[in-house]
């Protein structure tokens, strides 16, 4: 049995090197057999791609490197937030089996809501995760949101 909060605080240690480096504070694990086999982090913006470079997309990347295979049934995907639309789809078509998150889609929204400053300038596409999960067919993906979600609210307050 997976300790699901001890690849959450793992995906927390992601975010922070990704906040460090200016990105915003997201990280993703890949964990199969208990093992932790890619670790995502956030590149939007060091390396100027708001497509490829989100944290669950660099750890389903390399994963399927490090396994030499596509798909990554058997394994459980961590991220510090709920994943986008787009994560959770690419979790769908690389037949990763859990996805297990700390803040919910409408935390960040209320992040945004608090930080009209202009720094934090995350969009949203009104789908959840689950949503999609739900819209597959051929597969299932099992979630578990919500761990230790106190702690991983803590991340919105990183500079980035």
């Amino acid at each position: 049995m997976q300790d699901h909060k001890k690849f959450i605080r793992e995906t927390f240690k992601n975010a922070k090197e990704s906040a460090d480096r200016g990105d915003y504070p997201h990280g993703a694990l890949i964990v199969c057999d208990d093992k932790i086999i890619s670790r995502g982090y956030e590149w939007l913006k060091s390396k100027n791609d708001a497509v490829n470079g989100h944290a669950e997309i660099d750890a389903i990347r390399k994963a399927q490197k490090t396994l030499g295979q596509p798909y990554l049934k058997g394994c459980t995907l961590y991220s510090a937030a709920e994943p986008c639309p787009m994560c959770a789809s690419a979790a769908f078509w690389a037949k990763i089996d859990t996805v297990v998150w700390s803040t919910s889609r409408e935390d960040m929204i209320e992040e945004m809501d608090k930080k009209k400053d202009g720094n934090f300038s995350w969009r949203q596409i009104a789908i959840s995760a689950d949503e999609i999960f739900k819209k597959g067919i051929g597969h299932e993906i099992k979630t578990i949101p919500g761990v230790l979600r106190e702690e991983g609210k803590k991340l919105f307050d990183l500079p980035t």
